[in-house]
């Protein structure tokens, strides 16, 4: 006699098919609107559902979890308010090209369209930062959504999905329809489009790779490396992209974005054949397309994305291929320079960066470029570094060598707020390793609240907030454009090392850079992280300017 099959109800049925996606893990806020989804993953005493405290550092947390383990970032919120608070880190997901899940509440089908409590049409709302968005609708299609789901976010060019939860759906009951985890699906390389953009390559004089992007694994980053060392060509990254290779490794040439080096942004407009790998190509790594000329380059352009939507986008290059950097790579290991090639490109290549990553003294008793330089000496190389958007960024970028993949935490899309829910995930995932958030004070208080969530799940970073009292990246355009109009930049902020005493971690505040490093072996032997306040002054508006000389 067969055993009848049990209905369960929506909810239950959702936890189910996420746990058979290999889901063990969500961040979130949660909503009456997702109730019987809590429900189920009840029945699933391995499954973590990590509470915060606003659902922008949710998603926050989702994305960085994403970035560190390779596995698509789950978020969970409510209808209305809590979907337009995750919105943020949404857009990071897909500028950055992070596969994410995003499942949101929605009122019941019974009332949609009526501008019921908190109704938002989603399909409308996400339609500029998803991949795909979708309803749940019918119980028994909820094992197909979550699995269509789960392709889109990992397929090609990565990036976030949503999936809206009807209530009433939630509610009722059905059967499952299981289904085994996604494929990720990566396109392959076309042999003969590969073999005539490598003749065009090894032949080159000056040939530079520029990689970046979101879809890298840790093997792709190594044949690219191995085989850059080998045959002596030098690796630029893309902006927030400089993890994809040791920088202290001889193949590194720096990376672009804001401040750029000067000598590598020569570099790359003198290449003769620019191979770009992974990267889009976009308005930071490009310096607001000035670098390369738009749409045809002046150098040979050898392009190679998963995303074949990207390909011709902006840049219409010589050579176009859709591939994952994972295949590409794997292929890169059979070819072999021209013999006329100048070896010594790489050596130089790598000094430069070298020469404009040494420390560079600003007015004042704070060194901030002294004390980024000084980090690897006391940290391990696979420590991770993470910030959000701000002026203080420029001095982590440029003077802090980051070490091998899934070292850096930083949003493409240039959003303050996420360096401490970043880093909270970063200890979540590996609570063995150095992390530290290095933060605005601007861009600290934005997610300050997620303190809270790494006291409850002992998952505490070092935070080091960047104190100038203002929105230094807004003024230095104020003082730039409107020389002395200054409105709206400045900042009240909270006694920082209370705050983090109230929260049980230790606080140091330095004001001096001889004052830094006991404080941060301090920070490093707590079990419960530390906020180290950095006191910089206002002039101090970045390693090469003071505020008073802009504009003038």
């Amino acid at each position: 006699m067969e055993t009848p099959i049990k209905d369960l109800n929506g909810g239950q049925i959702l936890a189910n098919a996420l746990v058979r996606q290999g889901v063990n893990i969500a961040f979130g806020v949660p909503g009456e609107s997702f109730l019987p989804l809590l429900n189920g993953l009840v029945d699933h005493p391995d499954f973590q559902f990590i509470t915060c405290r606003q659902e922008g550092g949710a998603a926050y947390m989702a994305e960085a979890y994403a970035k560190l383990t390779g596995q698509p970032g789950v978020v969970m919120v409510t209808r209305g308010p809590g979907a337009s608070n995750a919105m943020i880190g949404m857009h990071t997901a897909y500028q950055d090209s992070t596969p994410m899940v995003l499942l949101v509440g929605q009122v019941g089908t019974d009332m949609v369209e009526r501008e019921a409590f908190q109704e938002i049409d989603y399909r409308r709302m996400y339609s500029e930062c998803a991949k795909w968005v979708g309803s749940i609708d019918r119980v028994d299609r909820i094992d197909e959504f979550v699995s269509h789901a789960f392709h889109v976010a990992q397929a090609g060019r990565k990036g976030p999905v949503v999936l809206a939860l009807p209530e009433d759906v939630l509610y009722m009951f059905g059967q499952e329809n299981p289904v085994k985890p996604a494929h990720i699906v990566q396109p392959g390389l076309d042999l003969k489009n590969f073999d005539q953009a490598m003749r065009a390559f090894v032949s080159a004089k000056k040939p530079l790779i520029i990689a970046g992007g979101g879809n890298w694994n840790r093997v792709a980053c190594e044949d690219l490396r191995q085989w850059a060392n080998a045959q002596g060509v030098p690796i630029a990254t893309s902006f927030r992209s400089q993890d994809i290779v040791d920088n202290l490794d001889p193949a590194f040439a720096g990376d672009l974005g804001i401040g750029a080096n000067p000598a590598l942004v020569k570099r790359i407009e003198e290449a003769d054949v620019l191979l770009v790998i992974g990267e889009r190509l976009g308005e930071m790594t490009t310096a607001g397309y000035r670098i390369l000329t738009v749409p045809q380059a002046k150098t040979t352009l050898i392009h190679v994305l998963s995303g074949p939507e990207e390909l011709g986008r902006v840049y219409r290059p010589d050579f176009a291929l859709n591939c994952s950097p994972e295949n590409f790579c794997a292929a890169l290991k059979t070819v072999e320079m021209d013999s006329q090639y100048e070896l010594t490109n790489l050596k130089a290549a790598h000094d430069a960066y070298l020469t404009f990553s040494s420390p560079v003294a600003v007015s004042g008793t704070l060194q901030l470029a002294e004390i980024m330089h000084s980090l690897p000496n006391v940290i391990p190389r696979d420590a991770i570094m993470t910030n959000g958007a701000g002026n203080f960024a420029a001095w982590v970028h440029r003077f802090y060598p980051y070490g091998a993949y899934k070292t850096q935490l930083a949003p493409a899309n240039g959003s303050m707020g996420y360096g401490l829910p970043a880093a909270i995930a970063a200890k979540i995932v590996s609570p063995e390793k150095v992390v530290i958030a290095v933060c605005g004070d601007g861009d600290f208080m934005m997610n300050c609240q997620e303190l809270a969530t790494a006291a409850r799940y002992d998952a505490f970073p070092i935070v080091l907030v960047v104190n100038n009292s203002m929105l230094g990246t807004i003024r230095m355009h104020q003082e730039r454009e409107f020389k002395t109009r200054v409105i709206a930049t400045g900042l009240t902020n909270p006694d920082f090392i209370k705050f983090a005493d109230s929260f049980g971690m230790p606080g140091f505040r330095v004001t001096k850079t001889e004052e830094f490093a006991p404080a941060f072996a301090k920070a490093l032997a707590s079990k419960k992280g530390a906020l180290i306040e950095l006191v910089l002054d206002q002039e101090v508006i970045s390693p090469s300017k003071r505020l008073s000389e802009l504009g003038s």
